[in-house]
């Protein structure tokens, strides 16, 4: 099993990752076991900054790295929390806190919208190395609408306020098997895996 460094120190996201990356036999290690901080996120897309991070891992480690950059995008917000997701109400206090603010503030700016559509976004950038000049990037989308009442206590994030009409429950109540099969951070890892497939069979070809 390949030996893969998650460059997050977002224990939602780590466990979310570590699940989903287990079965394509890559072995993720939480880049805290090596004490690498969380790097500034200052850009204004998802894909520069997972990219930073990514680099960032892998320099402090030797050891190829992968990051996930997210986060929710409303219509009526202009696209808003966006990158600023993990910190839409501030970057004081533990991810729980954070959480809870966060989510405060998504309601107070949605409660009078007509429109409370959003969707989730993913980005997974696996570098080789810090200098790898060809990075594996894959995406994906989680649509849905933001519910001003929240419910269900499984997932981070949003995910209480997330509501996926067609299944009448948020993402807060998926219990984790489901949520893994059908969300943005996993249909990433499976546009991720296509990638690292095609470039497998390159190389053995």
């Amino acid at each position: 099993m390949k030996r893969v460094v998650i460059a997050s120190g977002n224990p939602g996201k780590l466990g979310e990752l570590t699940s989903l990356l287990e079965p394509l036999g890559i072995d993720p290690l939480p880049q805290s076991i090596f004490n690498v901080p969380e790097v500034e996120e200052p850009f204004l897309t998802f894909l520069e900054n997972a990219l930073a991070k990514a680099r960032n891992a892998s320099e402090r480690t030797g050891l190829p790295a992968i990051a996930d950059d997210s986060g929710l995008c409303c219509a009526s917000l202009d696209g808003r929390p966006g990158v600023e997701s993990a910190y839409f109400a501030g970057k004081e206090g533990a991810h729980a806190e954070r959480d809870r603010r966060n989510n405060a503030l998504l309601v107070e700016s949605l409660r009078d919208a007509k429109d409370r559509s959003a969707f989730y976004y993913c980005v997974l950038v696996l570098v080789h190395s810090a200098d790898d000049p060809v990075p594996v990037i894959a995406d994906g989308t989680w649509h849905g609408e933001i519910t001003l009442q929240p419910r269900g206590t499984r997932g981070f994030g949003y995910d209480p306020h997330f509501l996926l009409p067609w299944r009448g429950l948020t993402a807060g109540e998926l219990y984790a098997e489901e949520k893994n099969r059908v969300s943005h951070r996993a249909r990433a890892i499976v546009a991720l895996e296509a990638k690292l497939s095609a470039l497998q069979a390159h190389a053995d070809g």
